[in-house]
């Protein structure tokens, strides 16, 4: 059991260097399911786990230049903040929470990154930084996120630095792995209060996460984005599923109305992602109207 927890582990680490985040969602299921831990002793060694893991995988982004540390340190030390209060606040919330609010979070998750968005925006320049607000409320709540459930939170990072900080797909992941591992280890300290953790076996996956995070890193920008986001999200939901079938009563399950809701709600994502499709895009690339003309006549 311990090698199909180390082999699972060596996902972790691909998974951040390529993605900049999926770490925490991998590492609970793995240390509850397989290694057999506690719920509270999971997410407090995912978060060992993914904050070593992801300051190692950050240093082949930064050497490439793919980490803006402005961003990310100011980012990171404002999510500490939430990552240490939800690390205690953990200390008094039932194991079992935890994990349907974690897979919720999961799917949520899933949801965002198969988004499509209806229209592209402009694209901004490489060196944007996100300003003071986003910083502030961003960081807080998914810093809370982070020490709450044990979620690094990297797929709620990178989209906030792409979209509202103007990054570059290739940056936000890098710059999001100093987020990642800035807030982690301040939740592991909220958490450490009221957990033991086996050092030896959070040692021994670490180890595994690490070189699956500089296999990921050397892949980093090579593979399309959108490709990998699209299939680890569907992955995402099939664990989110997974951990809520569980964790919730089997007469939730067997329910005609879980099913029926689950169904509308599929149906209805469906039928709006292709409202959206559908809908035409204006054209960026074509010049505004009169400009050439007021150029040539002043």
């Amino acid at each position: 059991m311990i090698a199909l927890v180390l082999v699972a582990s060596v996902l972790i680490g691909v998974s951040l260097g390529i993605l900049g985040g999926g770490g925490s969602i991998l590492t609970v299921p793995i240390l509850v399911y397989l290694a057999g831990m506690d719920t509270k002793e999971a997410i407090a060694t995912s978060l060992f786990v993914v904050g070593v893991t992801s300051l190692v995988g950050l240093v082949p982004h930064a050497r490439a230049g793919r980490v803006r540390w402005r961003t990310g340190l100011i980012f990171g030390a404002v999510s500490m903040i939430g990552a240490y209060g939800g690390g205690r606040l953990a200390e008094y919330i039932p194991g079992t929470v935890l994990l349907v609010a974690f897979a919720l979070m999961m799917l949520a998750t899933a949801f965002a990154m198969l988004r499509r968005s209806r229209k592209p925006k402009a694209a901004k320049p490489a060196h944007t930084e996100l300003p003071v607000k986003h910083v502030i409320v961003e960081g807080l709540v998914v810093g809370a996120v982070t020490g709450l459930v044990g979620s690094g939170g990297g797929f709620l990072v990178v989209p906030a630095l792409a979209l509202l900080g103007g990054l570059p797909m290739s940056v936000a992941v890098g710059t999001s792995l100093l987020v990642i591992a800035m807030k982690s280890f301040s939740g592991l300290a909220g958490h450490l209060s009221g957990v033991t953790i086996d050092w030896n076996l959070a040692l021994m996956v670490t180890a595994a996460a690490v070189a699956g995070s500089l296999i990921g890193s050397r892949f980093a920008g090579r593979i399309p984005q959108d490709t990998l986001r699209k299939a680890f999200g569907w992955f995402v939901v099939v664990m989110g599923v997974f951990v809520l079938s569980r964790q919730l009563p089997t007469v939730i399950w067997v329910s005609p109305i879980t099913w029926t809701g689950i169904g509308l709600a599929a149906a209805t994502t469906m039928v709006w992602g292709a409202v959206r499709a559908r809908r035409p895009r204006p054209t960026t690339d074509a010049p505004q109207a009169g400009t050439r003309e007021s150029a040539v006549h002043p």
